[in-house]
């Protein structure tokens, strides 16, 4: 059964809507990443500017920025999420998610209060951290009462969310599911990072020879997928595990190599039918030749390919759902096949396995018709996903 991608909304450092996000991306804008010393020492991130809404007293122990990104993310499906469920009935929508961090950050506040006034403050409720809130909120906001949860796999959360999506619609126990993810800017992620030595001691540089490390971004994608037909149409997931090492990527690459492959087979699509392909490209180390190598070994050097990090910053548990919505829009919105570029603003690394890394102003001089994106996470759990025009 084809399912497919009815719409879609999204915010990150590279904008606020659909239309902004698509022009910054095209233009190799990285304006949105910025220096902040918000969250500990000074470090650039992708932070989101934007005046985001209110939850409301009705919702108030869900109350958290990770929520509010999300609810900005649905305002923009609204109308299409509301004609689901009146097609099928609030019983036949679910809610499945991805996220990495959720309302760590309100904790992380509510301690510092704590340690301050001697008491937690007021309206601090522990459902705002919880994992699962963010699907538990969305489902309550709309009234829908199919499944709904949230899946936690690191840096590949809300690429899983999809897979999880789409059986729950295979299974017919959905007929249509939000789906995809969300994660906000906390101290205990860019701690947690800096503690591995893995931020940027400057704006990242996916696959550049001085590449260092990551920015860490902020970012909520929603989509809605269902058996009615729609401008996109989820062709294939593949997924892997390596479990080689608990933070590093096994070098040889294998199981990333295995998950690309299993997209393209789920998909009936093959390697030299992909007109663009979305990068993990973290800009660390280790990564970036990992993929460098498995992308070379089932692509070659001929297909279009980028990491868009270097605008938005790695989104963690947000960053599949982000990156396949940048695949959304290019499918729905790129004029002449324009093409997300590579921005690293360093000199190309001559060691890792050749790619071709899109540069500033290249498109395929025609519509793009199919895409994959790749996301990796801890523990080397791994996911490729291929979409294409419907």
């Amino acid at each position: 059964m084809t399912l497919y991608l009815n719409d879609l909304g999204l915010l990150c450092a590279a904008g606020n809507s659909r239309p902004e996000v698509i022009k910054r991306l095209l233009a190799g804008d990285r304006s949105g990443l910025i220096a902040t010393d918000a969250f500990g020492p000074t470090t650039i991130v992708g932070q989101i500017n934007s005046e985001l809404p209110e939850i409301g007293l009705r919702y108030r122990i869900y109350n958290c920025r990770n929520n509010q990104l999300l609810l900005a993310a649905l305002s923009q499906i609204r109308a299409t999420v509301n004609q689901m469920i009146e097609r099928f009935g609030a019983g036949r929508v679910g809610v499945v998610l991805g996220t990495s961090t959720s309302g760590v950050r309100n904790t992380e506040l509510a301690l510092a209060y704590q340690a301050e006034h001697g008491a937690l403050p007021e309206g601090f409720h522990y459902k705002q951290q919880q994992m699962g809130a963010g699907a538990d909120f969305l489902s309550e906001y709309l009234g829908v009462t199919g499944p709904a949860y949230t899946i936690s796999t690191a840096c590949s959360s809300s690429g899983k969310a999809f897979a999880s999506a789409r059986r729950l619609i295979n299974l017919e126990l959905c007929d249509a599911v939000i789906v995809g993810g969300a994660d906000s800017l906390c101290r205990l992620t860019i701690n947690g990072f800096a503690a591995l030595e893995s931020l940027s001691s400057g704006y990242c540089k996916p696959f550049g020879l001085h590449r260092n490390g990551i920015n860490i971004g902020e970012a909520a994608s929603l989509f809605v997928l269902s058996k009615e037909p729609g401008p996109v149409a989820l062709l294939g997931i593949g997924a892997s595990s390596d479990a080689y090492h608990f933070s590093a990527p096994d070098p040889a690459g294998t199981a990333v190599i295995a998950a690309m492959q299993k997209a393209l087979h789920d998909a009936g699509k093959r390697p030299d039918e992909v007109d663009y392909l979305n990068l993990h490209g973290t800009a660390t180390v280790l990564n970036d030749a990992m993929e460098s190598k498995a992308v070379n070994a089932v692509f070659g050097s001929q297909t279009a390919a980028s990491s868009s990090k270097g605008m938005t910053g790695h989104t963690l548990g947000a960053a599949a759902a982000l990156e396949l919505g940048f695949c959304w829009l290019l499918l729905t919105e790129s004029n002449h096949g324009a093409l997300i570029p590579n921005i690293n603003d360093d000199e190309p690394d001559t060691s890792l396995a050749p790619l071709r890394l899109v540069k500033k102003g290249e498109n395929l001089g025609r519509s793009i018709q199919v895409c994959q994106s790749n996301s990796f996470a801890f523990g080397g759990n791994n996911l490729s996903i291929v979409v294409a025009s419907a």
